[in-house]
C-alpha cells in the first residue's frame, strides 16, 4: 500500500513539474510570434490559389523561391546594403539633433515653447512630401534622403523625449536640484533615467518613421539618380511585372523592421525599463 502510494505521489508530482513546461512553452514570446507568423503565411497561400493569378498576387511560396533568387542571384543584398547605410547615417544624426533641441528646451522656457510649437507644425507634415524640395535644395544625392529622413524622426523623437522629461515626478526633480545638479548633469543623471520609457518608445516610433520615409523615397529617388536601395528594388521589378520579386522586397523590409525592433529594441527594453521595474 505504501509502495502504491508512492508511485501516485511520484508520478503526480511529475505531471505537476511537467505542466509548467508545457505552459511556459506556450507563453514563450518567440512561439507566439512564429504561431501568428505561420497563420498569415498560411492565410496568404490560400488567398493567392484562390487568386490563381501570379501577376496579381503570388503564393507565399512562390515569394519565398523569388526571395532566395534575388539573394543568390541578383542585387538585393547590395540594395539592402545601400537602403541601411543611409538610414542608419539619417537616424543617428536626426536623434542628435533632437536630442540637442529637448535639452536646450528643458533649460528654458522660451525655448520649449519654441520646440512644442516646432513640433506641433511639422510633426504632422509627411517626410515624403518634402522630397521635391529636397531635389530641388540639394539636387540627386544622398543629401536628400538624409534631409527627408530628419524630418520623419526629429519632430517624433523631440515631442515624446519633451513629453517624458515633463512626466519625471517632482520629487525626481528636487533631488537633483538639492545634489546641485544644473544643466546637462541634470538631464543626463535625473530626466533621462526617469524618461526612459518615453525615450526608448520615441526611438522605436522614430525608427519606424524613417525606415518606411526611406523606402519611400527610394521609389522615387531610386528612379531618377539610379541608387540601387531597397526601394528601387520593389519599383524596377514592379515596371518589369516581376511580382513575386516586389513581394520579395516588401518581406525584406518587413523582415529587417522585425530584426530591428526584436533583436535591438526588445532587448534593450529588457535590460533597462523591464528589468528595472519601469515598464511591464
Amino acid at each position: 500500500m505504501r509502495l502504491r502510494m508512492s508511485d501516485g505521489t511520484a508520478q503526480a508530482g511529475a505531471l505537476i513539474s511537467f505542466q509548467p513546461k508545457w505552459k511556459a512553452f506556450g507563453n514563450s514570446v518567440f512561439v507566439k510570434r512564429t504561431l501568428v507568423l505561420l497563420i498569415l503565411a498560411a492565410v496568404w497561400e490560400v488567398a493567392a490559389i484562390w487568386q490563381d493569378n501570379p501577376i496579381m498576387l503570388p503564393s507565399f511560396s512562390e515569394t519565398a523561391a523569388a526571395l532566395w533568387e534575388a539573394i543568390r542571384t541578383e542585387n538585393l543584398l547590395p540594395a539592402v546594403a545601400v537602403s541601411v547605410s543611409v538610414l542608419v547615417k539619417g537616424y543617428v544624426m536626426s536623434v542628435l539633433i533632437a536630442l540637442v533641441l529637448v535639452a536646450l528646451a528643458v533649460s528654458n522656457s522660451f525655448l520649449r515653447e519654441g520646440l512644442q510649437t516646432l513640433t506641433a507644425m511639422l510633426n504632422p507634415l509627411p517626410a515624403i512630401a518634402l522630397l521635391p524640395l529636397a531635389l530641388l535644395w540639394f539636387g540627386f544625392g544622398e543629401t536628400s534622403l538624409l534631409f527627408v529622413l530628419a524630418h520623419s524622426v526629429i519632430w517624433p523623437f523631440a515631442l515624446a523625449t519633451l513629453t517624458g522629461f515633463q512626466s519625471v515626478p517632482e520629487t525626481q526633480r528636487l533631488v537633483g536640484r538639492n545634489y546641485g545638479l544644473r544643466g546637462a548633469s541634470y538631464v543626463l543623471r535625473i530626466l533621462v533615467p526617469a524618461a526612459l520609457p518615453s525615450l526608448l518608445s520615441g526611438l522605436k516610433i522614430g525608427w519606424a518613421f524613417a525606415w518606411r520615409t526611406l523606402i519611400a523615397a527610394e521609389l522615387v529617388f531610386g528612379v531618377s539618380s539610379g541608387s540601387g536601395g531597397l526601394g528601387w528594388f520593389i519599383f524596377r521589378n514592379r515596371n518589369e511585372l516581376f511580382t513575386d520579386k516586389v513581394f520579395a522586397g516588401l518581406v525584406a523590409v518587413i523582415l529587417i523592421g522585425l530584426i530591428v525592433e526584436i533583436g535591438i529594441f526588445r532587448t534593450l527594453e529588457a535590460r533597462t525599463v523591464r528589468r528595472w521595474g519601469m515598464q511591464r
